[in-house]
């Protein structure tokens, strides 16, 4: 049973910050990836955007609309994961979700939190 638990979502002005927090828990085998998606309302589940991620190389990967406001931070060791987001804009708004690729022997697994709400609005 793995578990990803998120917090620190709410609503905010435009040019204000947040920051998320991510911690999994459970049978995880050997984290491939970690990081953050949003859904932005009226979207599918299989439109999830992937907005940051860090991978057990240590690399970084940002979408380009965040780029230079977003910063990701984490210990894949100690399963967490944190996103500083500033100068937050109107279209940031989504529910953000924690997620957690996997590699077992056998396999790779991926785990989604329940999602924690964003909301950009003056």
């Amino acid at each position: 049973q793995v578990s990803l638990v998120e917090s620190g979502g709410g609503l905010v002005q435009p040019g204000e910050s947040l920051r998320l927090s991510c911690a999994a828990s459970g049978s995880i085998f050997n984290i491939v990836t970690m990081g953050w998606y949003r859904q932005a309302p009226g979207k599918q589940r299989e439109q999830r955007e992937a907005v940051a991620v860090i991978t057990n190389g240590g690399g970084t990967m940002y979408a380009d609309s965040v780029k230079g406001r977003f910063t990701i931070s984490g210990d894949l060791f100690k399963k967490t994961v944190h996103l500083q987001m500033n100068n937050l804009k109107p279209e940031d708004t989504a529910v953000y979700y924690c997620s957690v690729y996997d590699r077992t022997p056998m396999t790779t697994e991926n785990y989604w939190g329940q999602g924690t709400q964003v909301t950009v609005s003056s």
